[in-house]
């Protein structure tokens, strides 16, 4: 069957059933493509008679990744410079005003989409009754290449373009929601890994303040975002690599999206360049991003805003399959690679913290182990907490989570590694390939149907607290209350305390991505 909606800008055909009914592709910006690109989004155009909303629109042009085991996880589609799309699923296109979750996917920024099978928001929205959007966003070069300096305003992209289109599609929620059923007064933002650091750096953006009531950045906060000035001299690596040394703007201009996304590549066209670091993310251009987004939170631009932050146990685990120095690394070398990025005091107190902690516990110590359990903090888990002392301090309603569950996933290697909470929030692990990843049977389940529950309470109300996992207090730097979701899931004070206290003294710079 079909449903219709009357949008601000037309009407929409999307697909309905007893129970739910889904539009896909609504167009929430005009096509960057021409003199648009690299331009701030620009208000979608009228159309006349009734669109098709029953299939997915393209994506954005991103470099394909070799996963084909996790085929909920293939970002499929045509890769178009015309790719700002949003989806959504509702129980019914009434006045009900449900609750609202709009999901910002992940992908360093550089790859992803708003209709990879595993963020289907079919399981959402009939569990919790109940909108879940997703959406499109412009992604690396043609998202966050900072151009303007280079090329002397010509091109006025400030790097954060990615981010400004992901304000325009929650414009467009707070306009228009409400004809599929939500409420435009009840908005929350959830997101992972560079997911979840977008929903960081819209909780300080100004521009984004009033789009959203509710925020859940997972596996990634507000400690990412690249200077002015570095992101300009990343961009000037990227485009004399493409041959436009000059910084013309006619030259830069004429490359296409296939010719743009090499540029942050090694020269086999494969492995990203290590010089780069995250080559594509937010710019703390000083307008879009005053400053750097933690601290704009510190100052109340996120007052008001509940917030329920978190990460997986072993974030960096995922990674460690991509790091051929890794089993070789000796405790020299563990000390050699800290060293570098933290300086050699600071390494050693991390090291040797980490290393009483881990074997208090009876967990493993090797360096391979250290190293893995030291970046997931870094980047990962202790950004997190920063954002709840931040936010609590400020007398925010923020809380804590910590997800253990461990994946089967070659033989055990991968433990609770970063994204693997996903199927467990959306209620996918059902599609091919999630199961060997991400584990099946009844405790699965269980931790599956918890999470969806204590994800649609906080939507619905700002307090993720459920008959499923019981009362969830309220994080505070005195009893630092975490809710645990793994094969036992409940509510514990303070966990890995040890490993946090270490990085007592450790300023944000060093947090957060590359």
């Amino acid at each position: 069957m079909s449903a219709i909606v009357s949008t601000t800008y037309g009407k929409l055909e999307g697909e309905s059933n007893s129970d739910l009914c889904v539009f896909k592709a609504i167009p929430f910006a005009a096509p960057p493509v021409g003199a648009r690109r690299w331009a701030a989004p620009e208000k979608p155009a009228r159309w006349q008679g009734t669109r098709d909303a029953r299939k997915f629109g393209g994506v954005a042009p991103q470099n394909s990744i070799a996963n084909g085991a996790l085929a909920a996880m293939v970002v499929d589609g045509e890769q178009t410079e015309d790719c700002l799309y949003l989806n959504v699923w509702t129980p019914r296109c009434d006045n009900a005003r449900r609750p609202v979750m709009v999901w910002i996917h992940g992908g360093a920024f550089a790859i992803g989409s708003g209709s990879q099978p595993l963020y289907d928001g079919s399981t959402l929205a009939r569990r919790g009754d109940l909108v879940v959007v997703t959406v499109n966003y412009r992604l690396g070069p043609l998202g966050f290449l900072r151009l303007c300096d280079l090329t002397g305003g010509k091109i006025p992209a400030t790097g954060n373009e990615g981010m400004l289109d992901q304000i325009a599609a929650l414009e467009w929620v707070r306009g228009n929601i409400a004809e599929f059923g939500g409420d435009p007064e009840n908005v929350t933002i959830f997101g992972e890994s560079a997911g979840g650091m977008s929903v960081g750096t819209l909780l300080a953006m100004p521009q984004a303040r009033g789009l959203f009531h509710k925020a859940i950045p997972q596996s990634g906060a507000c400690h990412t975002g690249a200077t002015a000035e570095r992101a300009t001299r990343k961009a000037e690596r990227i485009i004399a690599r493409l041959g436009a040394a000059s910084f013309d703007a006619a030259a830069i201009r004429a490359l296409t999206p296939a010719q743009l996304l090499t540029g942050a590549l090694m020269p086999d066209g494969i492995t990203p360049d290590p010089e780069l670091g995250m080559a594509y993310q937010p710019v703390i251009d000083g307008a879009h991003v005053p400053k750097v987004a933690i601290d704009l939170v510190a100052g109340g631009s996120a007052d008001g805003v509940a917030i329920m932050a978190g990460s997986t146990l072993e974030e960096w685990k995922l990674f460690a399959a991509m790091d051929p120095g890794l089993p070789k690394l000796d405790r020299a070398g563990l000390a050699a690679r800290f060293g570098k990025r933290f300086g050699a005091e600071t390494a050693a107190g991390l090291i040797e913290s980490y290393t009483s902690a881990r074997a208090e516990r009876g967990d493993a110590v090797t360096p391979q182990e250290l190293f893995s359990a030291i970046e997931t903090d870094r980047v990962f888990r202790m950004p997190a907490i920063r954002l709840a002392e931040t936010h609590s301090r400020r007398k925010g309603r923020i809380f804590n989570y910590l997800f253990t569950w461990k994946s089967p996933a070659l033989g055990g290697m991968l433990g609770s590694c970063h994204a693997l909470e996903l199927g467990f929030v959306f209620g996918t692990n059902h599609l091919p390939g999630m199961a060997p990843f991400a584990g099946s049977g009844p405790a699965a389940e269980k931790l599956a149907t918890a999470m969806q529950d204590a994800w649609i309470a906080f939507a619905r109300s700002g307090n993720p607290s459920c008959e499923r996992i019981g009362d969830w207090a309220q994080y505070d730097a005195n009893r630092r209350a975490t809710m645990v979701f793994g094969e036992t899931t409940g509510a514990i004070d303070a966990p890995l305390d040890g490993e946090r206290r270490a990085w007592s003294g450790v300023p944000d710079r060093i947090l957060g991505s590359l």
